[in-house]
């Protein structure tokens, strides 16, 4: 079977969490967390980002089969697995930094991503205020950012914010998930 692979790029917060969410998506072939949407120039780190200066969200940049799950499933998935109503914050992460953001790659998931809001916003209820923004620059996180929630599930953080957002993935979207 031919692949048809294609990248999506959004923010929800810690790019821990939609990291750990999208590896047990089908069809979803990476996951890299990173930062994008900033205006610092050079490659940003850890440390500038969470100073909210930078203007760079935490990111995850998913590479996925189409043929498998298409970008608006995909799109279902992220917008469902976090809260897109509070602005410039997730749970106690708070700063641009952790804004909901859909990094479109092209004008045919920036049209998907307007419908997909439609369309999950009745659900909710507060407003939507996920930004859509063309994507410029991904810039991959450092290397002990990647797997993090497959590489500290010990840890507090995964624990207590982490495992509750697999759980909700697992009870909503069991149909698009790995074996």
């Amino acid at each position: 079977m031919n692949k048809n692979i294609q990248l999506a790029t959004f923010g929800g917060g810690c790019f821990w969490c939609t990291e750990a969410v999208f590896q047990e998506v089908s069809g979803v072939e990476k996951v890299v967390s990173g930062y994008s949407g900033g205006n610092a120039p050079g490659h940003p780190t850890y440390r500038e980002i969470c100073s909210g200066l930078t203007g760079h969200a935490e990111v995850v940049q998913i590479t996925f089969d189409a043929n498998i799950i298409s970008y608006e499933d995909i799109l279902v998935i992220f917008m469902t697995t976090h809260d897109p109503t509070t602005l410039n914050r997730q749970g106690a992460d708070v700063g641009t930094q952790y804004r909901s953001v859909i990094f479109y790659h092209d004008d045919s998931q920036k049209e998907i991503a307007q419908k997909v809001i439609k369309k999950v916003s009745p659900y909710y209820d507060n407003p939507i205020v996920t930004e859509i923004s063309p994507l410029d620059i991904f810039y991959k996180a450092e290397d002990y950012h990647q797997n993090y929630y497959r590489n500290n599930q010990s840890q507090g953080y995964c624990s207590f914010v982490i495992t509750p957002k697999l759980a909700k993935l697992r009870k909503l979207h069991s149909d698009k998930l790995k074996n």
